[in-house]
């Protein structure tokens, strides 16, 4: 075969197949790109998650049953009723917050808080999750709750839904003691802390057995976890598979939206639209089956981080008059 031939026939068959080379090479470095991508974000989104349960370092309190406190953020005057336990072990405690001039109120509204941090960490006592909550609704004369929960690995979501269910039968049946009414409850969780919330408002099996009164609305602060089957069959996250596992039977009863099944307290999804996975769509699909069953639900999408939906909250802004709004059209005799 002469040269030019030998030239041709590597332009016929050899160059096409080196050029299908060079572009499988150029596209496998691109899909290695693709999963270090993926890996980044998830970190990213861990360590927000982290970020935003601790907030800060915790409120320096005393160890006093009572203490008067003029620091910290919160309303001169304010007390705090420390680490009270509404069960056994030790990360099964709340604080409650009162207005300096509880002992003028009676029958006082209730906010109980549940702390985030992916189901493994946070605190009842991190600035984010107490200050602008308190400093805002206490002068309004409200109680304020933030409670601890067993938390990962030793318990997982749906015994940590158990722990918030136990805390706030507890907090009902004391309620009248700091001036709050059993009735009057507003439920409020962050991050996984709003993922349990919701649990509570979409299975009544778990309130029940824990002997919670009906309360008055629920508020989820930037959950992404309404529909654990979901999450789980597509690409997620690494802390998912620690906390729901690999067992379909777990992440069912685990999710919000699959389990609701008949109307509650009225529900208010607060979401960050800036998230990239993007818990707005899962917090709309759950107030769109709640509004189907006849429950009162509200989506409330803020422009804000994940650390941002929970710190700011209370802070004399949109937001949290928002929230004020929903609260007050809930109960208009709500302060």
């Amino acid at each position: 075969m002469s040269r030019s031939s030998n030239i041709t026939s590597l332009c016929r068959y050899g160059l096409p197949g080196l050029a299908l080379g060079l572009a499988s090479m150029l596209i496998l470095p691109s899909a290695h790109a693709g999963t270090l991508r993926d890996k980044i974000m998830e970190r990213r989104q861990e360590r927000q998650e982290q970020k935003a349960a601790k907030a800060a370092e915790p409120n320096d309190l005393s160890d006093a049953e009572t203490t008067n406190m003029t620091a910290d953020g919160l309303p001169a005057g304010t007390k705090v009723l420390r680490d009270l336990a509404y069960g056994s072990d030790r990360r099964q405690t709340m604080d409650v917050y009162l207005p300096a001039d509880a002992a003028a109120h009676k029958d006082m509204p209730v906010i109980l808080m549940v702390h985030g941090g992916a189901w493994k960490t946070g605190n009842k006592t991190a600035r984010g999750v107490v200050e602008n909550k308190a400093a805002h609704w206490l002068p309004k004369a409200y109680v304020f709750i933030s409670i601890n929960y067993r938390m990962l690995p030793g318990t997982g979501p749906l015994e940590q839904a158990d722990d918030v269910a136990k805390a706030m039968a507890y907090a009902q049946s004391h309620a009248a003691e700091w001036g709050g009414a059993r009735q009057r409850f507003i439920l409020m969780g962050h991050s996984a802390g709003a993922h349990l919330v919701a649990l509570l408002a979409s299975s009544p099996g778990i309130t029940g057995t824990a002997g919670v009164s009906p309360w008055l609305a629920t508020v989820a602060l930037d959950s992404a976890a309404y529909d654990i089957s979901k999450i789980m069959e597509q690409k997620h996250y690494r802390f998912y598979d620690e906390a729901f596992g690999s067992e379909p039977g777990y992440w069912q009863a685990s999710s919000p939206t699959l389990q609701l099944q008949k109307a509650g307290a009225p529900f208010m999804a607060v979401c960050s639209s800036q998230r990239p996975d993007k818990p707005c769509l899962q917090a709309d699909a759950f107030v769109q089956k709640a509004r189907s069953l006849g429950m009162q639900a509200q989506l409330l999408p803020q422009a804000l981080s994940h650390g941002e939906i929970n710190k700011n909250l209370g802070l004399n802004n949109a937001y949290t008059a928002a929230v004020d709004s929903f609260l007050k059209n809930v109960d208009q005799s709500l302060p």
